[in-house]
């Protein structure tokens, strides 16, 4: 009995606790990753944007644009650098994925990308934030990332065929002598 005297009474303040709150505007958290391990020119980058509703209402007409990426130094491979959202409602959270393509190397500096957004239905004037920053990048040669981690299987073929012959004179010597040696074993037996 005294059990189920305190479960109602935890009952009843957390339907108390749930009825006083009032509903917070949204508030969006925005990160900007670069997913590659390595920046190579002419391959393939992969940026991922992730925003996070930590408030108590939707976020509104999100609009996230990312102008850290010039025409003149990438491409834009899939997705878009400017994205409209609808809504994001409370507690979840929306991901976009960029791919880009850099078309020369050298070191570039990776600046946040913008987000703007309405933080409930009633408000007028719409919320702007940055996203955390990757900082400077260095995108490698390809020939420098190529001569690391590429296989080398002419190298290998051209390193093949060099040492056949420091190999194969010495065997062809030792089998000549052997043959000799074992003809003459047998005339002798």
């Amino acid at each position: 009995m005294y059990n189920w005297l305190k479960v109602c009474i935890v009952v009843v303040f957390a339907f108390a606790a749930t009825g006083n709150e009032e509903a917070t505007p949204a508030k969006l958290l925005f990160s900007k990753q670069i997913l590659n391990k390595y920046l190579v020119e002419g391959m393939d980058i992969v940026i991922k944007y992730s925003l996070f509703n930590v408030g108590g209402t939707a976020a509104l007409d999100v609009q996230l644009s990312d102008n850290s990426f010039g025409p003149q130094d990438f491409d834009v491979v899939g997705g878009q650098l400017k994205v409209s959202i609808d809504r994001i409602p409370p507690g979840s959270n929306a991901t976009h994925v960029v791919v880009i393509r850099a078309s020369k190397y050298g070191y570039f500096n990776f600046t946040a990308a913008e987000v703007s957004y309405l933080p409930s239905e009633d408000a007028a004037e719409a919320l702007i934030g940055h996203s955390s920053e990757p900082g400077q990048g260095a995108i490698v040669p390809f020939i420098e990332y190529d001569k690391k981690f590429s296989p080398h299987l002419l190298d290998w073929v051209t390193f093949a065929v060099m040492v056949l012959p420091s190999l194969a004179i010495p065997f062809s010597l030792w089998h000549s002598s052997k043959t000799k040696y074992e003809a003459l074993m047998q005339k002798k037996q």
